[in-house]
């Protein structure tokens, strides 16, 4: 392969060699573990690609994300020019994804500290100067029910929250105790975030396609997937505008912010009714917390498609059911619970939907 593996400790030195013309890197959780997708025959990456980053792998297999050096660059300059000034980063979050990599890439840009420290928030060091921390939504759930922790939050410039849909009372309480939150919608194929509170940072335009699917255009959008010229095509259109890519994911305009609705792929038919599994999802984390009760569709002979749950909670489907009612339409509310010792999860905290279906198939 003619690009370096690495992993942990190992990524921000060599983040910052690539972002000062260095080598390019692959970005991995385990070094002995590197897709084999990613490299048959070791064929060259083109020149200016700086790394190579996996996908979270929730619904599917990961693929290798091509990112420029450009890229990564212009994503870590939008980012501070929005929270107003260059600043230190606390990473909780690994490094092998891109929203750890990100703060990796921030602070080699800037020149700034980086302190990689453990995803349970205990201790959360502070430079002199700005600070930012970036997490995922379910930590920062965590957090918010320790009063040490809140303590500490506090004294960022800026909190990130990323990685999965935010449930918006999430975002109250942590608000309202006094927490600079900023919600970032992005993934790999962006260099993390490119759309904070709504908003989209300088130089990324989004626009609304088809069936509400979002599409981003900008310097900060990756150059293509590894080895992979189907997925490519599929993904990234070239326009005199710059590099676009067409999302997974549904989205309006609301009062001049985007509004993220969920996948594309989330829509369900039960009944003859049609379901919005990512707004019956949003239903339920705002109930239950992020990811304590998931909600699925599997298929049904009678139905076409079945709404179950499967919970982390000690719940019965009638107790769950009792209180999605009133927040969700009949057909949204689960039919079916099972209650498992813990969700499936990536190591970001997202939910991990193959696994989950999976799970779900097995205990049938």
């Amino acid at each position: 392969m003619d690009v370096r593996v690495i992993s942990g400790s190992a990524v921000p030195p060599a983040v910052a060699e690539v972002l000062a013309g260095g080598p390019a890197v692959a970005v991995v959780a385990d070094e002995a573990s590197v897709p084999a997708s990613w490299d048959p025959a070791g064929s060259p990456l083109a020149p200016g690609i700086g790394v190579l980053i996996g996908t979270s792998g929730s619904t599917g297999e990961p693929k290798g994300v091509l990112l420029s050096t450009d890229a990564l660059r212009a994503s870590a300059e939008a980012t501070h020019r929005r929270l107003g000034g260059a600043g230190n980063w606390v990473c909780p979050l690994p490094l092998h994804y891109v929203a750890g990599l990100m703060t990796a890439a921030r602070a080699a840009v800037a020149g700034t500290r980086l302190s990689v420290v453990a995803s349970d928030l205990s201790e959360l060091p502070l430079a002199p100067g700005r600070n930012y921390l970036s997490v995922v939504a379910a930590q920062l759930h965590r957090g918010l029910e320790h009063p040490d922790v809140v303590a500490s939050l506090t004294g960022f410039d800026a909190v990130l929250v990323g990685g999965s849909a935010i449930p918006a009372d999430l975002l109250e309480r942590g608000r309202a105790a006094g927490v600079r939150l900023v919600a970032s919608y992005g993934m790999a194929e962006t260099c993390g975030g490119c759309v904070y509170d709504g908003e989209p940072l300088d130089g990324v335009r989004i626009g609304i396609g088809e069936h509400d699917r979002i599409e981003i255009t900008g310097d900060c959008v990756f150059s293509g997937y590894r080895l992979d010229p189907d997925a490519t095509a599929a993904a990234l259109h070239r326009t005199p505008d710059g590099r676009t890519l067409r999302t997974h994911d549904r989205g309006r305009w609301a009062d001049g912010r985007l509004r993220v609705l969920g996948r594309l792929d989330e829509v369900v038919i039960t009944g003859g009714v049609n379901v919005d599994l990512g707004r019956a999802q949003r239903a339920a984390d705002a109930v239950f917390g992020p990811g304590r009760v998931v909600l699925l569709g599997v298929p049904d002979e009678r139905w076409g498609t079945r709404i179950v749950a499967l919970s982390e909670l000690p719940l019965t489907v009638d107790e769950c059911r009792a209180r999605l009612s009133g927040r969700l339409e009949p057909a949204a509310i689960p039919r079916q619970l099972r209650r498992v010792a813990g969700l499936p999860r990536t190591s970001t905290g997202k939910i991990d939907r193959r696994s989950l279906r999976r799970l779900w198939a097995e205990g049938s």
